[in-house]
C-alpha cells in the first residue's frame, strides 16, 4: 500500500468504528461526534471504558495495535454490562462487530464504576499473559531482539552458538512493514512450520529515528536480500516474502554509501586504501599445511584450528557398522586400494562410537592439509618446527569464482579478487549503459521497482531508454569475517538501507557444539556477559552480575522481614 491508499484504510476503520459505537458513546454521556474524530475518539475510548490514555498509542504502533484490539473490544463490551465468557469470545471472534449487535440490538446502560479487576483466577492469569506478551513485543520490535549466531561466516569474532542481544535503537528501530503478523516469531509458527503473517497489507517503509548511522567494521543485523527461503536449511521451492520478514543475517559492514570498494588478494580496500579492521575482528582464511612427516589432527586442535577435515581409513563395513558411525561423516567413498575413506569434521569420529562399530580405524594425516586460519593460529602453527610451510589459498585476478556478483561474464571476479564497484547513495546519479547495468540490476529491479530490459546498446527502464539512474536508496557492503567461508556481498551484491535490522550489542550466553543437539552444548564461560562492541580483548561480566543478583535477593529479603516485623 502507499500512503494514498493507508490514508482511505483508515479512514474507512474511522467510519467502521463510528457505525458500530456512537450510540455507545452517546450512552456514556458523550456526543456521537466524537465517535467519528481520528484518534480523539480513541482518546475519548479510554475514558469510556476507564482505561488510561496511554493505550491510544499502543493502538497506533503496528503489531503492537493487533493485540490491543481485542482487548478493548473486550473491554468496550464490558463496560456495557456485557460479562459473559461467550460475549467476550463472541467479539474477538468476530473481530470487533459482535460490538454492533450491543449498539444497535441490545438495550444496554454504560457502567462507570465497574471493577477492573478479573472476577476469577482464570482472567486474572489471562490478563497478565495478555500484557506480558504487549510488553514483550514492544521491547522484542523496537528496542532489543535476541538472536542466535548459526552458522560460521564471521568465526572467530562472532561463533557459532554465540546468543546475542541485538539493538533495534541504535540505527533506529524499523517500523513492522508486514501488519498482520504473530507476535515475537519471524516469518514460520513454532512447531507448526507454517507462514506466520499475511502478504498484505503492506505498511511502506519507516525507520524511527536513531543516534547512530551503520558505519565501516560494524557488524550489522540484517534482512538478507536474496532471501527466499520458507525455512531455513531446507532446500525446497522459493517464495517471495515481504522485506521485514526475510531471513536474518548478521555480518560485518565494509562498505558504507559513496565508498568505492575493491577486493584484492583478500584484503578490503576502500576508496584505493586497505580497511583497516577493529582490533576486536578475527578474520579467517583457508591455508595450506605442509610437512613432511606429515600434518597431525592434534597439531592443529592444539593451535585452536576446528575447521579442517580429517580422513579416516576402513577395511569393508556392514550396514549396521556404518549407521553407527555415520552421523559423525560428512563424506565417505572407496579407493583404488578397496579401503574405505570416511571424512568426519574437526571434531573427528569419537572412540565410543568407534568401539561400538567394532572398528578399527586409521587417520591418514597427509603432507598437505587444508584449514581455515585466524592469524593468531598462523602464527602458532608456524612456529611448531614440525610444519615446513604455511601457504594462503587464493583465487587469482581474472579468474572466474563461483556464484559470484553479479554473475555476468564481463566481469571476471572471485572471492579473494573483486571490484572495483560502488556503493550507491541515495540521490547518486550514474551513467548507464548495458555494460554498466550488470552492477545495478538488482538495485533498479527489484530494490527500487522498476523495469528493466536492454534493447541493442540501450538500457529501458519502466520502458524509457535511460542513460542515466538516480538511486533512491543507500546501499551498503556486507562480509563475513570468515573470508573463504562466507556467503555474504560477493555472492548477492548490496544491502538496501530498508534491509538494516540493528546492531548485535551483547552476548548473553554462548555454547560450543550449538548445532550437535542441546545435550552436546558447553557453555563458553569467558564469553558469556561480553559486549560485542568496545576494544581490546572480550570481558565476561557475568560474575558481577551474579553479584549483583545475589546482593538485591538478600536486600529483597531484609526489605519484607522489615515489612513484617514493622
Amino acid at each position: 500500500m502507499n500512503g494514498t491508499q493507508w490514508l482511505l484504510f483508515i479512514l474507512l476503520v474511522q467510519v467502521v468504528h463510528f457505525l458500530g459505537t456512537w450510540r455507545l458513546y452517546v450512552k456514556a454521556g458523550r456526543k456521537a461526534w466524537e465517535a467519528a474524530v481520528p484518534v480523539y475518539n480513541a482518546v475519548v475510548l479510554m475514558k469510556i471504558i476507564k482505561r488510561p490514555w496511554w493505550w491510544v498509542i499502543l493502538l497506533f504502533i503496528p503489531i503492537i495495535n493487533l493485540l490491543m484490539f481485542p482487548v478493548v473490544w473486550v473491554e468496550t463490551i464490558r463496560s456495557f454490562g456485557r460479562n459473559s465468557l461467550w460475549e467476550s469470545w463472541a467479539v474477538v471472534l468476530t473481530l470487533g462487530f459482535y460490538i454492533y449487535y450491543v449498539n444497535y440490538g441490545l438495550d444496554v446502560s454504560h457502567e462507570p464504576d465497574r471493577s477492573l479487576h478479573p472476577r476469577t483466577g482464570l482472567g486474572e492469569w489471562v490478563s497478565s499473559i495478555v500484557f506480558a506478551i504487549v510488553a514483550a513485543t514492544l521491547v522484542h520490535t523496537y528496542f532489543m531482539q535476541p538472536y542466535v549466531i548459526p552458522t560460521g561466516s564471521l568465526e572467530r569474532t562472532l561463533r557459532i552458538g554465540d546468543l546475542l542481544f541485538v539493538s533495534k535503537f541504535h540505527y533506529g528501530a524499523r517500523t513492522p512493514m508486514t501488519t498482520v503478523a504473530a507476535p515475537m516469531v519471524h516469518d514460520t509458527l513454532p512447531g507448526l512450520g507454517i507462514r506466520s503473517y499475511l502478504n498484505k497489507p503492506q505498511l511502506p517503509y519507516f525507520r524511527l529515528p536513531g543516534f547512530e548511522s551503520v558505519e565501516k567494521n560494524d557488524i550489522v543485523v540484517f534482512s538478507w536480500p536474496a532471501d527466499t527461503v520458507r525455512i531455513f536449511f531446507k532446500k525446497e521451492q522459493g517464495v517471495r516474502k515481504p522485506i521485514d520478514k526475510k531471513s536474518n543475517y548478521v555480518k560485518r559492514c565494509v562498505g558504507t554509501p559513496g565508498d568505492s570498494l575493491e577486493v584484492r588478494n583478500s584484503f578490503v580496500y576502500i576508496n584505493g586504501k586497505q580497511l583497516v579492521l577493529h582490533d576486536r575482528a578475527k578474520p579467517m582464511y583457508d591455508y595450506t599445511l605442509y610437512a613432511q612427516k606429515g600434518v597431525s589432527s592434534r597439531l592443529l586442535r592444539a593451535a585452536g584450528v576446528d575447521e579442517f577435515t580429517r580422513k579416516y581409513l576402513s577395511g569393508p563395513l556392514n550396514q549396521e557398522q556404518f549407521n553407527t558411525i555415520s552421523k559423525y561423516l560428512i563424506g565417505a567413498n572407496q579407493n583404488d586400494r578397496g579401503e574405505i575413506e570416511l571424512y568426519s569434521k574437526a571434531a573427528g569420529i569419537p572412540i565410543e562410537a568407534i568401539r561400538a562399530a567394532g572398528l578399527n580405524l586409521r587417520e591418514e594425516t597427509g603432507r598437505e592439509r587444508v584449514a581455515t586460519l585466524t592469524d593468531e593460529m598462523v602464527a602458532k602453527v608456524k612456529a611448531d618446527t614440525r610444519i615446513d610451510s604455511v601457504v594462503k589459498t587464493m583465487e587469482v585476478p581474472g579468474e572466474v569464482g563461483h556464484n559470484i556478483f553479479p554473475q555476468d561474464p564481463r566481469y571476471p571476479w572471485n572471492n579473494d579478487n573483486f571490484g572495483p564497484i560502488y556503493l550507491p547513495r541515495a540521490g547518486d546519479k550514474i551513467a548507464m549503459n548495458p555494460d554498466v547495468l550488470p552492477l545495478y540490476k538488482k538495485i533498479i529491479r527489484d530494490y527500487e521497482e522498476n523495469t528493466v530490459s536492454v534493447n541493442g546498446n540501450q538500457v529501458l527502464i519502466n520502458g524509457q531508454a535511460a542513460d542515466s539512474y538516480t538511486f533512491k536508496m543507500d546501499y551498503y557492503w556486507m562480509m563475513g569475517d570468515n573470508r573463504h567461508h562466507s556467503e555474504d556481498s560477493r555472492t548477492w551484491g548490496y544491502v538496501p538501507a530498508n534491509h538494516i535490522v540493528g546492531k548485535p550489542v551483547f552476548i548473553w550466553l554462548s555454547f560450543d557444539n550449538f548445532n550437535d543437539g542441546i545435550t552436546k552444548w558447553r557453555p563458553r564461560w569467558n564469553r558469556i556477559f561480553t559486549t560485542v562492541g568496545g576494544g581490546g580483548e572480550p570481558r565476561s561480566y557475568l560474575i558481577p552480575f551474579l553479584i549483583f543478583i545475589g546482593a538485591w535477593i538478600v536486600y529483597a529479603k531484609i526489605r519484607k522481614r522489615k515489612q513484617r516485623s514493622g
